[in-house]
């Protein structure tokens, strides 16, 4: 009688006491492919973590970045893990707006590619881990441009990729000879178009800050850039970014693309793409030089200070940025389907060199072979290639950006949008105190 009285006893303090408490942290990030493969394979950290719950917040790209702009500025703590890029990291972190990440041990950071790395550090500490890490290149169809007698070399030139662009263009066949970014935004248009205005020789700033906007190295991007869209480009084109114009080319729709190096593992997957096989991979074009010619960019996941749950958020970020996510992915999905662009031993592997061995070497090349530190041929002032990391570049870029589309749509000329976007540049510089 004892024992049962004893046992009861036990049993209702069980009920009574309180459960283990669960910490839900809110994750925001970008609605691209790989991002929503993370929510999906978010369970099983969860089931390795049972105090964590990850709640998301999925945003397009330009509303991402202003939210989270916005949030971080005015101190607010609405998110524990942020989706960011270099051009955040290299502003927030020395500004106290980042926790560093400080990954255990058994994240192997050593593993990362020196550049991404390099991008992501402040004073010898990480402050946004990779999630996935991309640079620019050329997308063709190797069956198109080999039935119309078309060789492209390595690292074509922008004039050769007109060209082509031109014999390709077969709209009565469904087929557009070129699709590139034509939406406005920092991100968008402009981190194409200036990694054109690079490849002319030109530069957004030079050593004493004045911006170059209507030089001629960025009219004749700008005026290539327009006359390609216009020609031989799919309608809206204003209207397309980084997702609608995959969507586009793994349907057959487009016979060039340049863009990032990250849509080359979808591109070259046949459970999703029909051009799967028969897509050539390039560098990005060059003109005058190649210096500058592909951007340098990572989606990271980072912690900012005013997040309420920093060791929960710093466990995730770091599960997901891990090598075992990778092989998680790989699991799941297949090597085909992994992030790319973080770590070396990414490309070591000889599962991943299998599915992979038509693209991984010029991506790791274009990833590789970019400097931010040294990004145009003429000397600039600034870190960055398709971004100048400066807080003032958000806004000049969102406004450089609309000029660009005003000049594709023609509500502009090429011209006046330049000489707009100079106008507004020099507007922002000379309130900051680096232009006088």
């Amino acid at each position: 009688m004892r024992r049962l009285l004893q046992g009861l006893v036990c049993w209702l303090a069980a009920l009574a006491a309180p459960a283990s408490a669960v910490t839900e942290i809110v994750v925001a990030t970008v609605n691209n492919e790989h991002m929503i493969e993370m929510q999906r394979l978010t369970p099983h950290f969860e089931r390795a973590n049972p105090e964590i719950r990850v709640r998301w917040v999925t945003l397009e790209e330009t509303a991402l970045r202003q939210r989270v702009s916005t949030d971080i500025a005015r101190g607010s703590s609405r998110y524990d893990v942020l989706t960011i890029g270099m051009y955040e990291t290299q502003l927030w972190a020395p500004r106290g707006w980042l926790r560093p990440i400080d990954p255990p041990a058994d994240y192997e950071i050593e593993d990362l590619l020196p550049a991404i790395r390099a991008g992501l550090t402040h004073q010898g500490r990480l402050y946004a881990a990779p999630f996935y890490g991309e640079s620019s290149m050329l997308y063709y169809r190797r069956d198109l441009a080999e039935r119309a007698g078309i060789a492209l070399p390595e690292r074509p030139t922008w004039r050769q990729v007109r060209d082509a662009a031109e014999r390709l263009h077969d709209p009565a066949a469904g087929v557009y000879g070129i699709c590139l970014r034509g939406k406005p935004g920092w991100g968008e248009n402009l981190a194409l178009v200036m990694t054109m205005a690079n490849a002319f020789g030109g530069q957004w700033a030079d050593m004493n800050w004045r911006p170059q906007l209507d030089s001629k190295p960025w009219r004749d991007a700008v005026s290539l850039y327009v006359e390609m869209l216009r020609r031989f480009g799919p309608p809206g084109s204003a209207a397309n970014g980084y997702n609608e114009l995959l969507t586009l080319f793994r349907a057959g729709r487009c016979a060039l693309w340049v863009d990032a190096t990250i849509a080359a593992g979808f591109l070259s997957d046949p459970a999703t793409s029909r051009v799967a096989g028969r897509v050539g991979f390039a560098q990005a074009p060059r003109a005058v030089t190649a210096k500058g010619a592909n951007w340098l960019w990572t989606w990271s996941l980072a912690v900012p200070t005013t997040g309420s749950h920093p060791q929960q958020a710093r466990r995730f970020v770091s599960w997901a940025t891990s090598r075992a996510y990778i092989e998680l992915v790989a699991r799941e999905r297949g090597w085909g389907a992994v992030p790319t662009g973080t770590r070396r031993s990414t490309y070591e592997n000889p599962e991943f060199q299998r599915v992979a061995g038509g693209f991984a070497a010029a991506e790791r090349k274009a990833i590789d072979s970019a400097d931010p530190d040294d990004p145009t041929l003429p000397r600039s002032p600034y870190r960055g290639i398709q971004y100048a990391a400066i807080p003032e570049f958000q806004a000049i870029g969102t406004a450089v950006g609309q000029q660009i589309a005003a000049a594709l749509t023609g509500r502009s000329t090429v011209e006046q949008a330049l000489q707009a976007s100079q106008a507004a540049a020099e507007r922002e510089m000379r309130a900051a105190g680096l232009l006088k």
